[in-house]
């Protein structure tokens, strides 16, 4: 995508957010009146008339970013039908909740409950923003290897933003801040953790910055990061592209998982991938770098 079409678009996307933001930070604060952290729904949808998640081969999770809810999760989830994967579940938290450790609690309690109405198959887990980091705090803090052979995250700040130092004092917020204490436990060795992550990420997110902490650079995890050029923050994970490249990644979990009983490997990859290759496109020939976007 070309970057003056990449910020139209990006604007236009932007402007949309701003209408549904106050109504999904509504929602999420009536989880937090009541006490308690807005609990997963299979497919939610947009409204009630839309059918209910097909069981499939494999149950996937969504986790949104900060105050999106819907409006990211319903197109990508319409998006990725069509597999035979499934459940689609979305793991919800409120914008106020306490901090990426507790909301990655209440994904890992989703996670279980997935895996034990599918005894013997792993889950897979989609992350947008900051929710790709509760997805690798689960995974790599509290044990979620066991359950999640992979987790695929789509503009997630990894390493951090800068935007995050000239933001109000979220708790959320200071935890995405360069050099936080969870950061710095994230970078800490990982060597038993299982799972594979593939990060997408953008050279054109105006919300990450700079771009490079899109990316999981971590000398102890398997990790495949893409490259998409020319889309913002709100676009990446709706850009078709993108959405083709976890299709078939949601795909070849699913046949993995029917050929093992635990479908994550140790060490390498299933192709003999080692970790921490960086910018390699997921279905491409090896000598292309980056995710080309649609015309």
């Amino acid at each position: 995508m070309s970057p003056v079409r990449g910020v139209g678009v990006e604007a236009s996307r932007a402007a949309g957010r701003l209408v549904r933001l106050p109504l999904d930070l509504a929602a999420g604060g009536v989880g937090q009146l009541a006490g308690h952290f807005v609990r997963a729904l299979s497919e939610p949808g947009t409204g009630g008339d839309e059918p209910s998640s097909p069981e499939g081969d494999i149950p996937v999770l969504l986790v949104h970013g900060l105050g999106d809810g819907e409006s990211i999760v319903a197109p990508l989830r319409r998006g990725l039908d069509g597999l035979s994967a499934g459940p689609f579940i979305t793991v919800s938290y409120h914008a106020f909740s306490p901090d990426i450790r507790a909301a990655a609690r209440v994904l890992g309690e989703q996670v279980e409950l997935a895996s034990a109405r599918s005894p013997g198959r792993g889950a897979v887990v989609i992350g947008y923003s900051l929710g790709g980091l509760i997805a690798r705090y689960y995974v790599q803090a509290l044990g979620g290897d066991v359950h999640v052979p992979l987790v695929i995250t789509l503009a997630t700040p990894h390493g951090g933003t800068a935007a995050a130092l000239l933001a109000p004092p979220h708790p959320l917020l200071r935890q995405l801040r360069p050099g936080s204490g969870l950061l710095e436990e994230l970078a800490e060795p990982a060597p038993a953790c299982r799972t594979r992550f593939v990060a997408f990420y953008s050279d054109f997110d105006e919300v990450v910055i700079p771009a490079s902490r899109g990316r999981i650079d971590h000398p102890d995890l398997k990790a495949r990061n893409v490259l998409v050029p020319g889309v913002g923050h709100l676009t990446l994970p709706l850009h078709q592209p993108v959405i083709d490249q976890v299709r078939s990644l949601l795909t070849a979990a699913r046949q993995t998982s029917s050929a093992a009983s635990l479908p994550h490997g140790h060490g390498r990859g299933k192709n003999g991938q080692p970790r921490g290759t960086a910018d390699v496109p997921v279905t491409a020939a090896p000598k292309r770098r980056t995710l080309k976007g649609s015309r």
